[in-house]
């Protein structure tokens, strides 16, 4: 199956979006390519800056500030269980944080918290589905694909009480 990407700079350093074939994303990463195809599987991949336009324009305006939300499309792939976990991110609100607990019972299962961590982990649409905003129950930052300088910089960008680190 095509796929289609492209790699541009933001103030972390590199980001890269793959679209499928109908232009939902499938994935992103902080990173080039490589970081990217780690993150979802492709027969063929083509590097198209008209076809992520939309994607590139939205990411921008979060990092200039002028976006809380994002409207793209998305098709991430996973279980049932990580698909309901990661819409379940994407109701976090922009300048907000929720425990691996707290997401835990706002599915009914209080006890599923690591569960939660395994389908934070595994979300192959970072920033766009917000996984940077689940922390530890005691505040702490806990862990993030892209390293826990990115995860300061995004939660810190997304409320000015936080101190920025890159």
């Amino acid at each position: 199956m095509r796929q289609f990407y492209d790699t541009f700079t933001t103030p972390l350093g590199d980001f890269s979006v793959a679209l499928n074939a109908t232009g939902a994303v499938i994935a992103t990463a902080f990173g080039g390519l490589p970081d990217l195809r780690d993150r979802f599987a492709a027969d063929e991949i083509i590097r198209d800056a008209v076809r992520t336009a939309a994607v590139r324009l939205e990411i921008d305006e979060y990092f200039s500030g002028q976006r809380r939300s994002f409207t793209i499309k998305l098709s991430p792939s996973g279980t049932p269980f990580q698909q309901s976990v990661w819409r379940m991110l994407q109701r976090i609100p922009f300048g907000e944080s929720r425990s691996y607990g707290e997401l835990a019972a706002g599915l009914g299962n209080p006890g599923a918290a690591r569960a939660i961590g395994r389908a934070n982990a595994t979300n192959p649409i970072c920033l766009i589905i917000p996984c940077h905003r689940v922390i530890g129950g005691d505040g702490s930052l806990t862990g993030y694909a892209f390293g826990e300088d990115i995860k300061r910089w995004l939660l810190a960008h997304e409320n000015s009480s936080l101190p920025v680190h890159t």
